[in-house]
């Protein structure tokens, strides 16, 4: 680090000194935080949480644990929540007021949705493998396999919370018995045997074959809406030398018509252009690796921030932002947007379609420096 003097002479190893208490271990984990570039400026707002800081809620059958707006009140389009299922186990059926766009990060799982016209879709979906369910269709998820899976949900609702989902233990259970006999047929001695309270996370039975459930539903098997998506088979949308981006939105993935996402790899020491998103704020999920951000906005607001496997991000609609890994492994992370459409702007793109005259008014730098630079769109820029 450089021990630069400050505008007064005083060294900047002295400014940055603190003669009292440190969370060490917080500080190793931020340290553009603790010790920002020079060019930091200001408070945009709250760019990063941790699902490590968020309380699992843990039951028989597996955990959850969510960051909302509650948790990064920047946050106003997309929520988003972790959660792991055993061997057998189910996520009740249920439904709620947002849209839900899934990831799973490992194991497999089975996924049935009922659509308004009496048709159920179900698949089988493994590590980085995707679905989309529509807000207010009732579904469920069934972990596979011998350890369960875990999955990424993403909601475009900030303020959602994983507490507060409709669910059908409750929809029976605060139904006067008298009302669920006439609407079901079934005796007042099956239906006290229903569960009293919502189920929510539960463990059961592993179920049949993914082959033998879709001959059960016979003719009321859903066939031609693709509510799941094989994201990790895709070949690359962009591809370099210093990494590769898989593009999903509306126009691969149909079904999904408000999110958007790109599920980024970035290689040891490169990083993801400086660029901006036109149309959404940007919601990030840290899957592997580590590194850096700088997200600059309005009023010469800029700040750095660090990330590590499981944390979120965000950035701003608009603001320009990069990403370096700063580590010594491939860094993966998702960028999400609550859009039908991938959209992102590069600011060397933008560069090279200034002429000559232009572009040296605004940047005051040579026309050969200025051509010097990346002339088309490089999403991705190797070390």
């Amino acid at each position: 680090m450089s021990v630069a003097a400050t505008g007064n002479g005083v060294s900047r190893t002295a400014s940055l000194s603190d003669p009292g208490p440190e969370n060490k271990v917080l500080l190793r984990a931020n340290p553009s935080s603790n010790d920002p570039p020079p060019t930091d400026r200001g408070n945009p707002g709250p760019l990063w949480y941790s699902f490590d800081l968020a309380p699992k809620r843990v039951e028989s059958g597996g955990w959850t644990h969510q960051v909302t707006q509650r948790e990064l009140p920047s946050s106003t389009d997309l929520a988003g929540v972790n959660m792991r299922l055993t061997a057998g186990s189910f996520r009740e059926l249920h439904w709620h007021k947002a849209n839900e766009w899934a990831i799973m990060l490992s194991g497999q799982a089975r996924v049935s949705l009922l659509q308004a016209d009496g048709k159920m879709f179900i698949d089988d979906v493994g590590a980085g493998d995707l679905w989309y369910f529509p807000a207010g269709l009732p579904h469920s998820i069934q972990g596979l396999g011998d350890d369960g899976c875990e999955f990424l949900l993403v909601f475009d609702q900030g303020d959602f919370s994983e507490d507060d989902t409709f669910l059908v233990s409750e929809f029976l259970a605060y139904t006067s018995p008298e009302m669920v006999k006439k609407n079901t047929g079934w005796s007042r001695e099956s239906i006290d045997k229903l569960p009293k309270k919502e189920l929510y996370i539960f463990d059961a039975t592993p179920p049949a074959s993914l082959a033998d459930d879709r001959r059960f539903l016979g003719e009321h098997l859903e066939t031609k809406n693709r509510y799941t998506f094989r994201m990790a088979a895709m070949q690359p949308t962009i591809s370099s030398p210093g990494g590769d981006a898989r593009v999903v939105d509306s126009t691969n993935f149909p079904i999904s018509s408000s999110i958007a996402a790109a599920m980024v790899t970035i290689k040891p020491g490169a990083m993801r252009e400086m660029h901006w998103h036109p149309n959404a704020a940007e919601w990030q999920y840290w899957i592997k690796g580590k590194g850096r951000m700088t997200v600059v906005t309005t009023g010469a607001t800029a700040r750095t921030v660090d990330f590590h496997a499981n944390d979120v991000g965000y950035v701003p609609s608009m603001a320009g932002h990069c990403i370096e890994n700063t580590g010594s492994e491939d860094l993966v992370f998702l960028e999400m947007f609550k859009s039908p459409r991938f959209e992102d702007i590069s600011l060397n793109e933008w560069i090279a379609r200034m002429p000559d005259a232009m572009a040296q008014a605004h940047l005051k730098l040579p026309i050969s420096v200025v051509r010097h630079a990346p002339q088309t769109k490089l999403a991705l820029l190797a070390k």
